[in-house]
């Protein structure tokens, strides 16, 4: 076909071309530029090549933007023009897609753009089972057939399979939620106020159908499902997108507080205060609860997350397995090593019976049952995994992210501090003092985590990476 992309996988100035917005392990662009029906319709047919004759059908599942139902409808297009069926799952989060890939061992393709604005959407895929797939493992080839078949024209006709496939719909949200609650028991645990957040995106969806008939007394924000976030982003990485749940906590007098972003996949913690649970707080809580099931087992952390983890793992005896930071990593890592659980400073949460997958929606039940489980308020109980002050991850545009490294390699040198590269560069100084830098993959960013045992040390180290970083 006419038009391949150049070998160095270079698009110049061209933000159209597929190179542009298939990112390392899902695709995300700008809706009617970027991203349309055309595109979708293409990579669903060279997803399903890339899958034939291993697959038979893919699973599909949608978010509440507006683009979101077209651009399914056309990768189903494409999917069944190759010749394999589509199971229509409809709307749903990333880890309901996840369930469905893992439940009905298909591979599936969920349409997002997670916490991005309302003007972007994307596709994440997985294999059967609810494998990842990354470029590195077979999303290149799809962007690359993908791209020839843009370049040259959609023809249905001429591509279309010996057997068309079909489409067929099939609601899972049940079925998502029972095996949830299969997986932890509520039954039993004090009555408890929550306040969810749901930011407009899928939790106002899926939240009702697992929390139903919980001894939960549920407050709800922003249920309503609006692709075009009219009250904040959901994107509670972020704090200022935690200061409605925040309140909302405080005012009425709530036992804990959830803040979903826009695909559901993630989970951020609120305490009665309104203060926020640090991620790796929930990591190491989540990890005991999974190593009273599972003694001895490996729990996986990756390098961003606090110290406590590695520490709290190891006293209960079990074993810490540090990786890099990103979900592909997370899950290679729990197939090699056999892992029960996995946890990201991001909030994102892997389980190895939810097929290795991540699932905001599973932590937080975890965390309900624990927190139900004993008297005491969440600020009390969270504080035994919370030992160290952290910074967060403070990003800062450089214009030359390999020179600040090395920099930051002479600065760790001349204080005669441990140097490790497994990510980017992790800093160990004396003190219990630890920094982490990273480039980040699509922006000319360093991501800067720093770690000390208070917070007066922790903003001593900070202010002077920083500084260093922003020179």
């Amino acid at each position: 076909m006419a038009g391949p992309i150049a070998a160095d996988g270079t698009t110049g100035t061209d933000e159209s071309r597929l190179t542009a917005f298939v990112k390392a392990y899902d695709v995300r662009g700008l809706v009617g530029s970027q991203l349309t029906p055309q595109v979708t319709r293409a990579i669903g047919y060279a997803f399903a090549r890339f899958l034939s004759p291993d697959a038979s059908a893919v699973v599909v599942a949608y978010d509440m933007r507006e683009s979101s139902p077209e651009l399914a409808g056309a990768f189903a297009e494409g999917v069944t023009t190759a010749g394999l069926d589509v199971v229509m799952a409809g709307l749903g989060s990333t880890d309901m897609l996840y369930f469905a890939a893992g439940h009905l061992n298909l591979p599936g393709a969920m349409f997002t753009a997670s916490h991005n604005p309302a003007s972007y959407n994307g596709i994440k895929m997985c294999l059967a089972g609810a494998v990842p797939i990354s470029l590195d493992t077979g999303l290149a080839l799809v962007r690359d057939e993908a791209q020839d078949l843009l370049d040259a024209g959609w023809d249905a006709a001429a591509l279309a399979a010996d057997r068309v496939g079909v489409v067929t719909e099939q609601d899972l949200l049940s079925e998502y939620a029972a095996y949830l609650l299969n997986l932890v028991d509520l039954t039993a645990i004090r009555p408890l106020h929550v306040v969810v957040d749901a930011g407009n995106g899928m939790a106002g969806y899926t939240v009702p159908a697992v929390f139903a008939g919980l001894p939960l007394r549920v407050d709800p924000m922003y249920f309503e499902l609006d692709g075009s976030f009219p009250n904040h982003e959901a994107n509670p990485l972020d704090p200022a997108n935690l200061v409605d749940l925040q309140a909302r906590v405080r005012e009425v007098g709530a036992d804990i507080g959830l803040a979903f972003d826009g695909d559901a996949d993630r989970c951020f913690v609120v305490d009665e205060r309104g203060e926020p649970v640090s991620p790796s707080a929930v990591t190491a809580l989540v990890a005991t609860r999974e190593l009273g099931r599972h003694p001895g087992a490996t729990i996986l952390y990756n390098l961003i997350s606090s110290r406590a983890v590695p520490e709290i793992v190891g006293e209960a005896g079990g074993q810490p397995v540090r990786t890099r930071v990103g979900h592909s990593f997370i899950k290679a890592e729990m197939a090699r090593t056999g892992a029960v659980f996995g946890g990201e400073h991001s909030a994102h949460y892997y389980f190895a019976d939810f097929f290795r997958a991540d699932t905001g929606m599973l932590a937080a039940l975890h965390v309900l049952a624990a927190l139900g489980g004993q008297p005491r308020p969440l600020s009390e109980f969270t504080a035994e995994f919370d030992r160290y002050a952290n910074s967060g991850e403070i990003n800062s545009t450089v214009a030359d992210a390999p020179a600040k490294l090395a920099e930051i390699r002479g600065w760790a040198a001349e204080h005669g501090a441990e140097v490790d590269e497994l990510d980017g560069i992790t800093v160990t100084l004396d003190g219990g003092r630890w920094f982490n830098v990273r480039s980040s993959n699509t922006e000319p960013l360093l991501r800067l985590n720093v770690e000390a045992p208070t917070a007066a040390d922790m903003a001593a180290l900070r202010d002077e990476i920083l500084a260093l970083i922003r020179a």
